[in-house]
């Protein structure tokens, strides 16, 4: 067996910097140069950082999982989702986390939640005229932002919505800025000199978002209601197996790892709209097949219609959620890919590059939605959402927001692209490849 991989002779500096304003080109050249599995100290500052994208790797990443491997978080991760956050636990602890959230999110559980979501894509939808242009990721945003204050918090007072709208979009858009971005993943530049500076912005931007969030827990434990139908209250009322609630702290950890997930569903919904609006004959497809539905379908209805799941997979196929798994860190030596890796090692999946694999996906970078009509996918080959006891635990909730917001979108409204230009990714503070432009949209008027 061999030691390590080949790694970019590059300085990390360099490598780190290549990365944040162009990783696809320094991904897809590295693994040309080195392969399925090389070297990449891009996160941190440790040296040993280690991608993998060749399906068998994963299998053998996944599968080892919490006996070879444990995750570790990214740490200003840490420092936005807390040290109670899912992301953070490790071992029984994150069992019992993973346990008590999972059924919150399963189809039977979120499918109450289907009208909440078309309603709130037409309520924004209602405040465009004919005529106008609008950017799709914005409009995503405001859509997401809507749906995420009546099923995540369940707020649906006017002023608390539009705070908690105004606090959210800074948040995302700070992740999304170099400079927040820099601070971020560059712990030597993190200094507090001020809301004008930022680490201070972006620190006092999280005191907002904390306050916020502890003062809905506080209202709402005094105005505790079993009967309403949104996360946060089934969170307050959930129970582990020795009859443990979650504390105050907790709650708050665990909203904003939800929270924090929206931007991937804000950029799939706007990446959708593109491709659908880029290739017509798609858009054609999807209204045939909501045609075929009842006036007033049930939402899972919607949610399992073949050819819009195919769509979807497609555009998360293309530019995933996010560009890397939760890093592994090896606890013992062990064999990956031919390579013994020593403990201490760090291992990342790289969904990019898996999902860009010409064997698996011929010329993958074309959107082609018939490839998940055609073929079954393995998890270690399709992963939008990560892998093993680390995969997304909101998933099944962020495609169901998705679908439901498309379809309503489709079925009501034309929509044209301003312009036929290509639409270049742009790294988002947390990997997600969003739209350079936000998407250029024209609105034509209700269909």
């Amino acid at each position: 067996m061999m030691k390590l991989p080949d790694s970019p002779k590059n300085p990390h500096l360099l490598q780190k910097i290549q990365y944040f304003t162009d990783p696809i080109s320094y991904l897809e050249s590295n693994q040309e140069q080195y392969g399925d599995i090389f070297n990449a100290p891009i996160l941190d500052n440790s040296k040993r950082q280690l991608l993998v994208s060749h399906p068998e790797g994963l299998k053998q990443l996944f599968t080892k999982d919490g006996q070879k491997f444990y995750a570790e978080t990214v740490e200003f991760l840490r420092f936005i989702v807390g040290d109670e956050s899912i992301f953070c636990l490790e071992g029984n602890s994150h069992k019992r986390a993973r346990k008590l959230l999972m059924p919150l999110f399963h189809q039977e559980g979120i499918s109450v939640y289907g009208q909440t979501i078309c309603n709130r894509t037409e309520q924004v939808f209602s405040r465009l005229t004919p005529g106008t242009n609008f950017s799709a990721y914005r409009v995503a945003q405001e859509i997401s932002t809507a749906i995420m204050s009546s099923i995540i918090l369940g707020i649906y007072e006017e002023k608390r919505v539009q705070q908690l709208t105004q606090l959210m979009i800074e948040f995302w858009n700070s992740v999304s800025s170099p400079l927040i971005a820099s601070v971020l993943y560059f712990p030597s530049l993190r200094k507090d000199l001020g809301a004008w500076s930022p680490w201070g912005y972006f620190r006092h931007l999280m005191e907002q978002i904390d306050q916020f969030l502890y003062t809905e827990i506080r209202d709402r434990r005094v105005q505790y209601d079993p009967a309403r139908t949104n996360i946060l209250d089934s969170l307050m009322s959930a129970e582990d197996e020795e009859g443990q609630r979650l504390n105050d702290q907790q709650l708050r950890d665990e909203l904003i790892s939800i929270i924090i997930g929206h931007p991937g569903v804000v950029s799939t919904i706007s990446w959708a709209l593109y491709w659908i609006h880029q290739h017509p004959e798609v858009g054609e497809k999807l209204l045939k097949e909501l045609d075929t539905l009842d006036e007033c379908p049930e939402a899972m209805t919607i949610f399992n219609l073949p050819y819009l799941t195919a769509v979807c997979q497609e555009t998360l196929r293309i530019y995933p959620p996010a560009i890397l798994t939760v890093p592994r860190v090896v606890k013992e030596p062990v064999e990956l890919m031919g390579y013994e890796l020593e403990p201490g090692t760090k291992v990342c999946a790289c969904i990019y590059l898996t999902h860009h694999r010409e064997y698996l996906y011929p010329e993958s970078k074309k959107f082609q939605p018939e490839r998940f009509l055609e073929k079954q996918y393995t998890p270690y080959e399709f992963l939008p959402f990560g892998g093993s006891s680390r995969r997304c635990i909101g998933d099944t909730l962020a495609l169901f927001d998705i679908k439901l917001v498309l379809a309503t979108i489709l079925d009501n409204y034309q929509l044209a692209l301003v312009n036929n230009q290509s639409v270049k990714p742009h790294l988002q503070g947390f990997g997600t490849l969003v739209p350079s432009s936000g998407v250029k949209m024209v609105f034509k008027g209700k269909r």
